[in-house]
């Protein structure tokens, strides 16, 4: 599974119906499996799609929804039934298969959309971000419930997102696209730990902001010797971007402290403090609840930052 991953207007929708068939693009090809489809109209591409609207038939019934492919195509009944009924139980909703759309909930109706999709056993299903329509808990479920199923199925699966914990949590790789162009696209923890431009650091993840002295090449964050990310930066003052989860704050004297703690929120098994710099820059932290327990509002603290994680850029 593949994840186009950007902001809003940057691309990726029309990016996918372009591969779709539904948009024409203005130059280049597209290609499956090696193969020129750029000619090729929408409905002999081979591919399923998943939208935001689910767009289920109102007066059919959920197994008519998921046949309805097959129909098109030209398939009897009996292997309509009997392909609507295996999807149905790939998707868990085989006791609602005589039922309608509107006595579903929305999350159940995604999923007969998606058992439609996969119904026609598609070269590629593209899905076009299939549960930002979704409450949150039911959002994090249904994600799971597709990974599950493309893994299952293993049908080549395109997927947009504008939702960066979504694109890591179900994807083979991210591309992270910026004003329609591919920025970077590597594997989850790649893309996280390592990205190849600003925006992809900025864009993927929270990040503090921090200055940093640079010279002969090398940066100095907060004492630490740090790598850089912009290779032309070879001395003045750059910034620093510092995942949250990469800042360590511990209580300290007022000889030893750098910081004192602004805010601390507790957000279950982690807790997000906010520290302010001795030069008045502020940082973010997030640690485990149980280690920023101890910490309070106004309270003496060394900040410190794990050098592996910090990336310098231009200033």
């Amino acid at each position: 599974m593949v994840v186009l991953l950007g902001p809003s207007g940057c691309g990726k929708t029309t990016a996918l119906r372009i591969l779709a068939g539904l948009d024409h693009a203005d130059a280049g090809e597209v290609r499956v499996g090696g193969e020129d489809i750029s000619r090729v109209p929408a409905n002999k591409r081979d591919m399923g799609m998943v939208f935001q609207a689910y767009s289920l038939f109102p007066h059919m019934t959920v197994r008519d929804n998921v046949a309805f492919g097959l129909r098109l195509r030209g398939q009897d009944s009996a292997k309509r039934l009997a392909r609507s009924r295996e999807m149905l139980e790939l998707v868990g909703l085989t006791q609602f298969e005589d039922r309608y759309a509107h006595q579903l909930s929305g999350g159940q109706q995604q999923r007969v959309a998606l058992a439609r999709a996969l119904a026609v056993e598609p070269a590629v299903l593209l899905l076009d971000e299939p549960l930002s329509a979704l409450d949150a808990k039911v959002r994090v479920q249904l994600r799971d419930e597709i990974r599950r199923v493309q893994v299952d199925v293993g049908t080549t699966t395109l997927f947009v997102t504008h939702d960066q914990e979504e694109a890591l949590a179900v994807a083979d790789r991210v591309g992270v696209m910026n004003a329609g162009r591919l920025d970077q696209i590597a594997p989850p923890t790649e893309l996280y730990a390592r990205p190849a431009t600003r925006f992809v650091a900025e864009f993927v993840g929270l990040s503090n902001k921090l200055r940093a002295e640079v010279a002969d090449g090398a940066a100095s964050v907060l004492g630490h010797r740090v790598a850089l990310l912009d290779g032309s930066l070879a001395h003045g003052t750059g910034q620093a971007l510092v995942r949250p989860e990469s800042v360590d704050v511990t209580a300290a004297s007022e000889a030893d402290a750098n910081a004192r703690v602004v805010s601390v929120a507790f957000l279950g098994p982690f807790s997000r403090v906010q520290s302010r710099l001795d030069d008045g820059q502020v940082v973010v932290a997030q640690l485990p609840s149980s280690a920023a327990v101890h910490l309070a509002q106004d309270q003496a603290v060394r900040v410190d930052v794990r050098a592996d994680s910090v990336l310098v850029v231009s200033d």
